[in-house]
């Protein structure tokens, strides 16, 4: 591979000992490789952008609201969560190179943090003694409408992302997730997925090129890291192989007035059938129209009963998805009044539930995300349609389980653009053969129930067992969930859910571009010993 970029360059060894005197200053003795590493830092990085305002240690009054500032799950912002020796929230591409080499070299493990929003902590917490490398400040955004691309940094969030191309044009748009404060970073390596995937695909379908540092610190590339890691990159997890610095993603074109809907049905108002009749129709439709089903427990008339909300975005205008939606899915009966027409990027609000008429400005929010509280969320893909009798009984334990929690369980249709792209074209395999995926999501109030709604959310997901796919159980790794699996004792059963046929190859290229196996977490891709 050849280097992109020089750095790092060297401090002169006239300013090292004034900055000795400030890292000293604010080092914590918890470990004895954490002075090294804070004085190895300065020496790493561009004088021209000094490091020590970047570093946060435990002994700095704001630590632990640098810390706290993008942990978005109540589970891991506990006292005994363990907490790393120093974040670095790198404020040049150089900090990041920095921390890369001066962590390699004392041995520290880093975790990398770009919008926080890791299901599972693994982005800002280990078991073993760490650092946080936190992206957040890096978030520049070039958009150029002409060639009809961009350029995002890794810590700059969807919702800004949404928010500055529409400052460009009302008829691009970019297919990703519809929380607004999820950094590009991670979303994008994972896969990136989004309601307009039926048309235009992942995220990743629609990047072009990256920027990145690997495990010895340099710069790369799409041309100079090489086809195999571009390719890994892309659905198979940035954090396992190398730091994500940038995107380069080609923007898609919507109408200027787009369509959403949001219909609510209950089990007694006919829900059951509305679903058998998604079931067949929602991965074959006209690909410009994404249905999700959402369902939870509801109170009506002192009982509980199953309401599914059948949410909608279609890329185009009211006449024509009636139109389609009366011959195509008559049951759900779609009335003029339940559409609401508007510009792409006011969707992104509909989606996340703002109140119509919300500014679009509060897309360049970073904390808009409410109270935290505590989840578990699982993952699932569906191949064939569940019968009647399956729905029926997953209802039943739905109702069944709701105690001092609540359920949101979301089925995200497949098919469009979906079954076109071939499963190892990137390192995302969920391709053609699903009708849908499931996102399960448990939410509970109180860290004293937090083991029993664990459980509870375990149950809810061994319900489906009999409808989902087997042999491997397919999960979405941005969904993160430990119960997949870890990398333990050199375990690939997680990463045969979350990559299938695509793990052989990621392998490989995690052998070649980090075979210290720097880069780690609980379900990154572990590096195997070289037969001799």
């Amino acid at each position: 591979m050849k280097v992109l970029n020089p750095y790092p360059v060297l401090f002169n060894v006239i300013l090292l000992p004034i900055l000795f005197f400030f890292v000293v200053s604010h080092v914590t003795a918890s470990h004895p490789s954490i002075d090294k590493f804070l004085l190895c830092l300065p020496s790493r990085s561009n004088p021209s952008h000094p490091i020590s305002g970047a570093i946060y240690t435990p002994r700095n009054p704001s630590f632990l609201n640098v810390l706290q500032y993008y942990v978005r799950e109540s589970r891991f912002n506990t006292s005994s969560t363990p907490k790393p020796l120093a974040i670095v929230t790198a404020l040049d591409v150089s900090h990041v190179q920095a921390t890369v080499i001066c962590a390699k070299a004392n041995n520290l493990e880093i975790r990398i943090r770009s919008g926080g929003h890791d299901y599972e902590g693994m982005s800002y917490v280990s078991n073993v003694p760490f650092v946080i490398l936190d992206m957040f400040n890096l978030r520049s955004i070039d958009i150029d409408i002409p060639s009809e691309t961009a350029w995002t940094q890794a810590g700059a969030t969807l919702g800004e992302l949404y928010y500055k191309i529409a400052q460009k044009s009302k008829t691009h748009a970019f297919p990703a997730g519809v929380c607004s404060t999820v950094g590009t970073g991670g979303h994008f390596s994972g896969g990136g997925y989004g309601n307009m995937l039926r048309q235009y695909g992942l995220s990743i379908d629609n990047i072009i090129d990256a920027k990145i540092v690997d495990a010895n610190g340099r710069i790369f590339n799409r041309k100079s890291m090489g086809e195999d890691l571009f390719w890994a990159i892309r659905g198979g997890g940035g954090a396992s192989f190398c730091v994500i610095l940038s995107w380069k993603i080609k923007l898609v074109r919507v109408p200027e007035i787009v369509t959403v809907f949001r219909i609510p049905r209950t089990l007694e108002q006919g829900a059951t059938d509305i679903v058998l009749q998604w079931q067949q129709v929602a991965s074959t439709i006209d690909r410009k129209l994404f249905i999700r089903v959402q369902q939870e427990v509801i109170q009506q008339g002192g009982n509980k009963t199953v309401q599914v909300s059948f949410i909608g975005l279609y890329l185009g205008r009211t006449n024509s998805l009636r139109s389609l939606m009366n011959n195509s899915f008559p049951l759900l009966g779609l009335q003029a009044q339940d559409c609401i027409e508007m510009p792409w990027v006011e969707t992104t609000l509909f989606w996340y539930d703002f109140p119509l008429g919300t500014p679009v400005e509060v897309l360049l929010e970073r904390t808009i995300t409410p109270a935290m509280s505590y989840t578990k969320k699982k993952s699932d893909y569906v191949k064939n349609p569940i019968p009647r009798e399956g729905l029926e009984t997953i209802w039943k334990k739905m109702i069944e389980l709701q105690s001092d929690n609540s359920f949101v369980v979301q089925w995200n249709p497949y098919g469009g653009r979906m079954d076109e792209i071939a499963e190892d074209a990137t390192a995302f395999p969920h391709r053609a053969g699903n009708l849908f995926k499931i996102q399960y999501i448990t939410i509970w109030d109180d860290d004293s129930g937090t083991s029993r709604n664990i459980e509870v959310a375990r149950e809810l997901h061994d319900v489906y067992t009999p409808f989902v796919s087997m042999n491997p159980r397919e999960a979405f790794l941005n969904y993160r969930d430990i119960d997949v699996g870890t990398n333990e004792n050199g375990s690939l059963d997680f990463a045969l859910d979350f990559f299938k046929g695509n793990v052989k190859r990621l392998l490989q290229v995690k052998a070649k571009v980090d075979p210290s196996n720097f880069f780690k977490n609980e379900q990154s891709l572990p590096v195997f010993p070289k037969k001799q």
